[in-house]
């Protein structure tokens, strides 16, 4: 087991040409797999605008284009690369989706966001996924050698229990793709970071799209990522940009056995 880990962020704008978001995300991991990043994360829908009703024209089958890109660029560079996420076309049903690919550009894991966005926000933003997406049905957890990592898209963070349910599958870092809006990203994004890190002493990581005010959905953008003690060890403001640095998991550990939350829950009572 390899204690640590050099992670990439992308945080870049969405194009309405596919072809052209696509290969800015292609140049950004190469960049970052040549300064010596080994997981690289991608923005939640990073391949076209987010925008419920758009999602039917760039939806792809597993396999497609952008899957076969990314697959190619990590095998290419040698990294492990979470997806962001794409709009899946399977059968008759369209899905939020985040494919893993390891560094022989394999699929080694894929998640469907679990939990749709249906919101209406008093003063704020109505938004309903549910009109064009179908929802996943599981918890997404991978191996490597720096252990067993989770991942999930945007709006389930909201939900305790997945986090949880992903810990309780043996991830020591969890990642969420995730396009925050200009509502709920200056109230909740840092705080439910924060949170669910303490929650379950994990590492926990939010990789978003650039903020875009010449869309219709704009992104908080403030990529993030948190400690298991809750601290922030790294962001980004509302523009394109990365983080790159070191996630080291002998600090997840001192923490665990320092203030052994997990090993006292009362599985008897709850």
């Amino acid at each position: 087991m390899t204690d640590k880990l050099k992670l990439a962020l992308i945080q870049m704008k969405t194009d309405r040409d596919k072809s052209v978001g696509v290969k800015k995300a292609l140049d950004n991991i190469a960049f970052l797999a040549d300064q010596g990043a080994k997981l690289i994360v991608l923005p939640e829908m990073f391949n076209c605008p987010y925008e419920t009703q758009g999602f039917p024209e760039y939806a792809e089958k597993e396999g497609g284009e952008t899957w076969s890109k990314l697959s190619s660029i990590a095998k290419e560079k040698g990294i492990y690369l979470i997806g962001g996420s794409i709009p899946e076309v399977d059968e008759d049903k369209i899905y939020n989706t985040s494919y893993i690919f390891g560094p022989d550009g394999k699929q080694i894991a894929k998640h469907r966001k679990v939990h749709l966005f249906d919101i209406n926000i008093e003063n704020g933003q109505y938004f309903k996924e549910s009109d064009t997406l179908s929802a996943g049905y599981e918890a997404t957890v991978f191996d490597t050698e720096y252990g067993k990592i989770g991942v999930a898209i945007c709006y389930d963070i909201r939900f305790p229990e997945l986090t949880r349910q992903m810990v309780d599958l043996g991830a020591k870092l969890v990642v969420y793709p995730a396009a925050f809006n200009m509502t709920t990203g200056p109230a909740h994004w840092e705080l439910l970071f924060r949170t669910r890190a303490v929650d379950n002493q994990v590492f926990t990581v939010g990789c978003a799209p650039a903020r875009d005010y010449t869309i219709n959905y704009i992104s908080y953008g403030n990529s993030i990522v948190v400690d298991p003690w809750g601290d922030v060890v790294g962001r980004l403001d509302d523009g394109e940009g990365y983080l790159l640095g070191e996630i080291d998991f002998t600090e997840l550990e001192k923490i665990r056995e320092q203030l052994p939350v997990n090993k006292q829950r009362r599985k008897d009572i709850y």
